[in-house]
């Protein structure tokens, strides 16, 4: 981890947070549609996570939260748009781009946190894996339902402007990131 962190992300990360239950949303769309398979795994991955139980850091950790949710729906995206480049529009294209940043602000544990989203196809949330909501029509339709509803009811949390704020992150990250 770099000692130097650059202010731009104390703007960046509270925007990341202001748009995630829109960003869900939209993601959930892509989850009904006919598009690729590997795009709708990839989006099916990043929005599971967001109801797993166990996550990297508590979504009741006050400023962070949801940071990771918002950084593996980015991480996710990312990857659906290298399996599909012609996916690159819109919000997965987005997404994707905004994973360059994040990058930048990880440094060597992106690399981690891509490994780690890698393998959540292989856990699961709510008692969902994602070849369940892949391949059954019934538990992909209550899926995208209650990403709707989630996405419907998020409320942003607040975002400490500070650079301790961002040190605590990156702290935390790199301590739970296997």
């Amino acid at each position: 981890m770099s000692d130097a962190i650059d202010p731009k992300y104390l703007e960046m990360f509270p925007a990341w947070l202001r748009s995630l239950g829109e960003d869900a949303g939209a993601l959930g769309t892509i989850v009904e549609g006919e598009g690729p398979e590997a795009v709708r795994r990839h989006v099916v991955v990043g929005l599971n996570y967001i109801f797993k139980s166990l996550d990297l850091i508590p979504d009741g950790i006050d400023d962070l939260g949801f940071l990771d949710d918002a950084f593996v729906l980015r991480v996710a995206a990312a990857m659906a748009v290298a399996d599909e480049p012609a996916a690159k529009d819109g919000v997965l294209g987005r997404l994707a781009a905004d994973a360059a940043p994040l990058k930048d602000f990880l440094g060597n544990d992106y690399g981690r946190l891509e490994s780690y989203v890698k393998n959540l196809h292989k856990g699961a949330a709510r008692g969902r894996t994602v070849d369940d909501i892949m391949t059954d029509e019934a538990t992909r339709k209550q899926f995208t339902q209650e990403v709707a509803a989630w996405a419907k009811e998020y409320q942003a949390p607040s975002f400490t402007r500070d650079v301790k704020t961002l040190l605590k992150l990156k702290s935390f990250l790199n301590a739970k990131l296997p």
